[in-house]
């Protein structure tokens, strides 16, 4: 089973209230009292290959938690941070290095330390909880037919990364550092979340992939989708990558880590959205349409054939 199904099987039949959003969102959302609250575990070797570079590594698991309070409409003002690991892990260098993203991470994100836990062990692990406050969130699950599907930023440069580090790619020391610091610091777009609820129907963070996340976003929907593999949003670096190496598209803008957010919305927010990108320069692109269930979800190439991508995301499989 993976993750979502045991969470299905299992963990959906235990006694929960209104808040923790039947198991099936980001974040546990407390609109009494305006609580927003995320966690997120990381595993060396799993969400991360080694701690070779400690300073990135932290930066990296703080963005992609953070991640889901943002793609909700909402700001993060704290985070939690616990961590399981030995001496080599956490010796007074690496510490110093932890200490120095962590303060960087702070100024950028205007976050604070809110507490935390640290226990001695050989496999070396993280576990982050993040807070905001708000009286709405954008949820999942709540988009309409024909409603637009967007994604923000770029996609598959953060996959390339992680291909990079694993020495699977043959090229220059400028494109591998490049998709390298994609993969470690993920451009997390908090300028969109006072707006996001202004104009989103539902919304999701890409973390284990395009259209896996596209999947969770209308789970509970008898609804399904219509995307553009043109209209998908890759950086002039991948691009050219992909055109220099002969590759195709389709294997590498869903493999996860992007943290970009996907969102639906009406047709008749268009202008607004297309307004917000231009003038907070942030890359907000249309890939596609909802439709209804009773049509299967298809990705479309240039031609108007249907793409079938050989993997859909990742899953943690048990």
């Amino acid at each position: 089973m993976n993750e979502f199904e045991i969470i299905h099987k299992y963990f959906s039949k235990l006694h929960h209230n209104k808040s923790s959003l039947n198991l099936n969102d980001d974040v546990f959302f407390d609109k009494k009292n305006k609580l927003v609250l995320s966690v997120d575990t990381y595993v060396e070797k799993v969400h991360f290959l080694n701690f070779k570079k400690p300073e990135l590594v932290i930066r990296k698991i703080i963005r992609s938690s953070i991640s889901d309070i943002v793609c909700k409409g909402v700001n993060p003002k704290f985070i939690f941070i616990c961590a399981s690991g030995n001496s080599k892990h956490f010796s007074k260098k690496n510490l110093k290095k932890i200490y120095n993203s962590i303060k960087k991470e702070q100024s950028i994100y205007k976050i604070l330390i809110g507490g935390g836990d640290t226990v001695k062990s050989n496999n070396l692990t993280f576990s982050i909880t993040s807070l905001g406050y708000s009286d709405k969130i954008v949820f999942r699950n709540k988009s309409n037919v024909n409603d637009d599907i967007y994604v923000t930023g770029n996609l598959g440069d953060s996959y390339m990364g992680l291909c990079s580090l694993q020495n699977k790619l043959k090229t220059s020391n400028l494109i591998n550092n490049y998709f390298q610091n994609k993969y470690y610091t993920p451009d997390i777009q908090l300028k969109l979340t006072k707006k996001l609820s202004i104009f989103a129907s539902s919304s999701i963070d890409i973390s284990d992939g395009l259209f896996t996340d596209l999947d969770k976003l209308i789970n509970k929907q008898n609804h399904s989708y219509k995307v553009f593999l043109n209209k998908i949003p890759i950086s002039k670096t991948l691009n050219s990558y992909i055109k220099l190496k002969k590759l195709k598209k389709i294997d590498l803008i869903s493999k996860g880590d992007d943290y970009q957010i996907l969102f639906t919305s009406p047709k008749s927010k268009r202008k607004i959205i297309n307004n917000f990108s231009i003038n907070n320069k942030i890359r907000i692109t249309k890939i596609g349409t909802i439709v209804n269930g009773k049509d299967r979800s298809v990705i479309l190439a240039d031609s108007g054939l249907q793409i079938f991508p050989n993997n859909k995301g990742y899953f943690h499989n048990f």
